[in-house]
């Protein structure tokens, strides 16, 4: 195979740093993954089929353990949500948090988001997308593997609903930066972090474990929310 034919490589987004998974969440996913994991597949996501309802499908990229993803599910019953993760233990995590909080409004995917945007979900179908604290990647060498970026952008735009809303979250002043710039220049994007209802959906968000760490390093946490123009 000459150079010229060999395919070209995905750039990734993160990187499969797994920690050791608990016997707990190998139970979990043993147990409870045939119940609330969407499988593996190429066939377009039915919303309805896929939750057992017809209701507003908000969808987290990358949720760590689960904790801001349960607790929105828990404080917001009328809406469904969809977590997407490439870490088994924190898709573990989240299953027995879904459990315990007795949650019938979330599904959980092992897969890589932004595929699964290009090939499962269908245009203007989520009311919104959050993603938290996504690796920043802060070396400039590395900045190239940031998930924000104008593609990304366009493709989350595309999958709201008129109205729907992007809603960010880091700790890394560059970043946030970076992806206030990136969202600006999105056609269909309009910042709308200020507006009061979304000011409210920021005080509600429940600070994760990188949070956390991040503030307890003086890390000062920006809040971006993008409304999908109708």
């Amino acid at each position: 195979m000459t150079f010229a034919s060999r395919p070209l490589r995905t750039v990734r987004s993160y990187v499969r740093r797994e920690s050791r998974i608990t016997p707990a969440q190998v139970r979990a996913l043993g147990e409870l993954w045939p119940r609330y994991g969407v499988p593996e597949g190429t066939a377009p996501l039915d919303w309805p089929t896929v939750f057992g309802r017809a209701a507003p499908v908000i969808l987290e990229i990358g949720f760590g353990n689960g904790e801001a993803l349960t607790a929105a599910a828990a404080a917001h019953p009328e809406n469904n949500y969809l977590g997407i993760e490439v870490h088994r233990p924190g898709a573990g995590s989240l299953l027995r948090r879904i459990k315990a909080g007795g949650l019938n409004n979330v599904r959980v995917m092992l897969s890589d988001a932004k595929e699964i945007l290009e090939q499962r979900v269908a245009d203007a179908s989520l009311t919104a997308v959050h993603l938290y604290f996504p690796d920043p990647w802060p070396k400039k060498r590395h900045h190239k593997r940031r998930l924000v970026q104008p593609e990304f952008a366009a493709l989350v735009a595309r999958k709201l609903v008129p109205g729907g809303y992007f809603h960010l979250a880091t700790d890394w002043p560059a970043y946030a930066e970076h992806m206030a710039a990136v969202l600006s220049r999105t056609e269909g994007l309009v910042d709308a972090s200020g507006e009061g209802r979304f000011q409210k959906l920021v005080a509600e968000r429940l600070a994760t474990r990188f949070e956390q760490r991040g503030r307890r390093l003086g890390h000062e946490v920006r809040d971006l929310v993008y409304l999908r123009r109708a």
